[in-house]
């Protein structure tokens, strides 16, 4: 069931979107865009990159954690785009749900190695491993539970950003 009332809260994997997708979202729905990974680079004074190589990806997890908790008793309408591993903790996934309508964006893997193959910011796409392979593979790790979580699917491949927020947009109203 769609909560019509709150927040749109947007998860999926790494280059699905969900940031592009937020902001033009917020902007459609008149409220403001939160991101997980930018208010967790303001709660550490350090970024998500600096994080994973300083202080390792069970630290970023749990800052990832105190991010979503910090915002249950937040005031307001918003968009929130997360992490793609966010939801991997069933804790995460509950606290999600909690705050809004939650929606998976879907890529294939072909437009998210499109998208992602000169993005070198993202410190779990590192490494020899080819970079479909290493997407399959971690997206076959996340697909269930982002499919768990969500209350609808929408797919970003092929349409632009403004059409994937109208999308949206048209779902929760």
């Amino acid at each position: 069931m769609l909560r019509t009332d709150g927040n749109v809260i947007l998860i999926g994997f790494m280059g699905c979107g969900k940031s592009s997708v937020g902001r033009k979202l917020a902007s459609l729905l008149a409220v403001p865009c939160l991101d997980t990974d930018t208010l967790i680079e303001e709660q550490e004074k350090m970024t998500i990159r600096e994080i994973f190589a300083q202080m390792g990806q069970e630290y970023f997890r749990n800052a990832e954690t105190r991010a979503v908790r910090g915002l249950t008793g937040r005031e307001g309408r918003y968009v929130l785009s997360v992490g793609g591993g966010l939801p991997l903790r069933s804790e995460n996934r509950e606290l999600l749900k909690k705050l809004g309508t939650v929606i998976y964006l879907k890529a294939s893997v072909q437009t998210l190695a499109e998208r992602l193959a000169r993005d070198t910011s993202r410190p779990l796409l590192q490494g020899e491993e080819p970079l479909e392979e290493k997407i399959t593979r971690i997206l076959s790790e996340r697909e269930a539970l982002y499919e768990e979580t969500c209350s609808n699917v929408v797919m970003s491949d092929g349409k632009s950003i403004r059409e994937v927020a109208q999308e949206i947009k048209r779902l929760i109203t």
